[in-house]
This record gives C-alpha cells, sequence and structure tokens, in this order.
C-alpha cells in the first residue's frame, strides 16, 4: 500500500494537481483548514467521506461563505446553489476512484460534482481515504459498477438493478461491459463520466489521501 500511494501521490502531481498526504483523518482536518481561507465561499458534492471526517462540520462552522445545499427547500432553491458553486473559491469533495496513474473517475446523477470538479470554482479539494486508490481506469470503472453504485443507490432508496444485486447489470452479461453500460431505470445514478487527467491549471485541483478506509 505504501508504494501504491507514493506513485498515486507522484502521478498526481505529475497531472498538475497538488498531492497531500495524511496519516489520519485528524492530520486532514488540520491541513483543510489551512488550504480553505477564512471568509471564502465554500461547498460541496454530496460525499459519506466529508461526512466520516468531519469536514462538512469544518464549513458550517461560521468561519466560512458557506453554500449549504441541505438548507434549500425546493427544487429550484438547490438548482440555484448549483449554479453559485461555480463561483466558489473551494469546492471539496470526495472522488469515486483514484488511479495510481494519477487520475480521478467520477460518476454523476445530477452532474454537479463532476461539473465543479471540470470547471468553475477557483479550487477543487478532493478528500479520499486510500481504499479509493485503483491500479487504472478499469479497475475504476468496476469500483463503480460493484461498490460505489450499489451503496450510494441502497442509501438514497433508490429502485435500480445494483441496489439488489450488488452489481451493475452490465456486468451480467457475457460480452465486455463499457464505462457508460447500465440499467434504463428513471432513478439510475450513473448518468454522465468524467476522468480528470493532467490539468491545464496546475494545482487547480488539490488532493488530500488519508491512509484510512472512508467512504464508498
Amino acid at each position: 500500500m505504501e508504494i501504491k500511494i507514493e506513485k498515486t501521490l507522484k502521478n498526481l502531481e505529475r497531472n498538475n494537481m497538488k498531492a497531500y498526504y495524511c496519516e489520519t483523518k485528524e492530520e486532514a482536518l488540520e491541513l483543510v483548514k489551512k488550504i480553505i481561507p477564512q471568509g471564502g465561499t465554500v461547498s460541496h458534492g454530496g460525499s459519506e467521506t466529508l461526512k466520516e471526517t468531519g469536514i462538512i462540520e469544518i464549513l458550517n462552522s461560521g468561519s466560512y461563505n458557506y453554500l449549504d445545499r441541505s438548507k434549500c427547500k425546493t427544487p429550484e432553491e438547490t438548482e440555484e446553489l448549483y449554479r453559485k458553486c461555480f463561483s466558489a473559491d473551494v469546492y471539496v469533495t470526495s472522488s469515486n476512484a483514484i488511479t495510481e496513474n494519477g487520475e480521478l473517475y467520477n460518476v454523476d446523477r445530477n452532474s454537479n460534482r463532476i461539473a465543479c470538479i471540470a470547471y468553475g470554482p477557483t479550487n477543487v479539494l478532493v478528500i479520499a481515504g486510500v481504499n479509493k486508490i485503483v491500479e487504472n481506469l478499469e479497475k475504476a470503472v468496476e469500483r463503480v459498477k460493484t461498490l460505489c453504485a450499489p451503496k450510494n443507490t441502497r442509501r438514497l432508496n433508490l429502485e435500480t438493478f445494483c441496489s439488489h444485486k450488488d452489481s451493475c447489470v452490465s456486468l451480467s452479461g457475457e460480452n465486455e461491459a463499457f464505462m457508460s453500460d447500465g440499467c434504463s431505470s428513471p432513478e439510475r445514478i450513473c448518468c454522465n463520466y468524467l476522468v480528470s487527467a493532467q490539468q491545464r491549471k496546475k494545482d487547480r485541483i488539490k488532493v488530500i489521501i488519508i491512509n484510512e478506509e472512508l467512504g464508498y
């Protein structure tokens, strides 16, 4: 694992993403406080990792202009907040997978999260446990289809093939499953896909890898 972490950190830097390593989530919290400027506009994507690390509590501490989607009461308010996130100083998220080649792989239903990772906020701060590291993009796709999607659909009480079968329907056939193959459920969460490889704007994306298993 130490070799995998070192390789991943090195290749994230090669891809123009600032890479950090923390032994514990407590150490990561202190680093987050240093990275996010006091009074800055911040928001985040949906993430079990952010809940488990306590980062959402930091964002909601009063030290920042926090765009809190949990306070939205209507779909229209939520949509307006999503658009405001494009002007955030820092957008905090996790990643569905991080490859040893230094790529981020993310799949979304609403796509507000992957949109902000790709463009908009001045800085993107990615928080991930070592369990998110995979060998390559093929393994990243597999991770989403067999772990992330099933767990998230059950968490959200959505009716999809994977919520009942623990893996994507695309893996149940004889043919090779492509990245975007999946069910046709109206509640499908795998709608748009983002691979973040070499970045044009150096260090806009900052990745903190924590030596713990966090999220899924």
